[in-house]
């Protein structure tokens, strides 16, 4: 397909110039023009655009998201705390007595830190969901564009065929017409 055709076909089915076009309907004519698909995995598609920050960060949120990590954790609490109340604090060795201040600042720092990667995540949640929408229209615009081709190719033969039925009606109207003449002539 040439680029007159890829203009024509954002003309007559898009009803937009080629510079009008959005970036999905550009990739769309021009994957018509490859005979490429137009399909892709949106997981296999923001995997590759990810940087490996971004790919931590989803790591991260994986596991602080997890009934694992949340059970670990508790475990760790409560070991801290026992250890701290009970054990060391009879021998008046507890690091950590009750009121557990640093445990308070641990856990205010594991906060912190945890809050703004867990947000980087769902950011990055958000964009793949933008990617998977923007392909997703790709793919419903292009087969409503080859639909859209299919029926003007259905149509364009039906015509042809109706102008050949025509052609041959008239043809064979004038055949009867020359029969009919003949056989009046020739009638006694």
């Amino acid at each position: 397909m040439t680029d007159a055709q890829i203009h024509e076909l954002a003309r007559t089915l898009l009803g937009k110039p080629v510079g009008a076009l959005d970036p999905e309907e550009q990739n769309v004519l021009e994957d018509i023009r490859d005979h490429s698909l137009t399909s892709q995995d949106a997981a296999d598609v923001a995997e590759a655009q990810s940087t490996m920050g971004q790919r931590l960060a989803d790591d991260v949120a994986a596991i602080g998201g997890s009934w694992g990590f949340i059970i670990a954790f508790m475990l760790v609490l409560v070991a801290w705390m026992v250890l701290n109340s009970d054990i060391l604090g009879r021998l008046h060795l507890a690091f950590d007595p009750y009121p557990y201040i640093f445990l308070n600042l641990m856990l205010s720092m594991l906060a912190a830190i945890q809050a703004p990667i867990i947000m980087m995540s769902q950011n990055r949640q958000a964009a793949k969901d933008r990617l998977a929408a923007s392909l997703d229209y790709e793919v419903n615009l292009r087969a409503e564009i080859e639909l859209m081709r299919v029926h003007e190719k259905i149509d364009v033969s039906l015509s042809s065929r109706l102008d050949e039925i025509a052609r041959n009606q008239r043809i064979l109207a004038d055949m009867i017409d020359q029969l009919d003449a003949r056989m009046i002539r020739s009638a006694p």
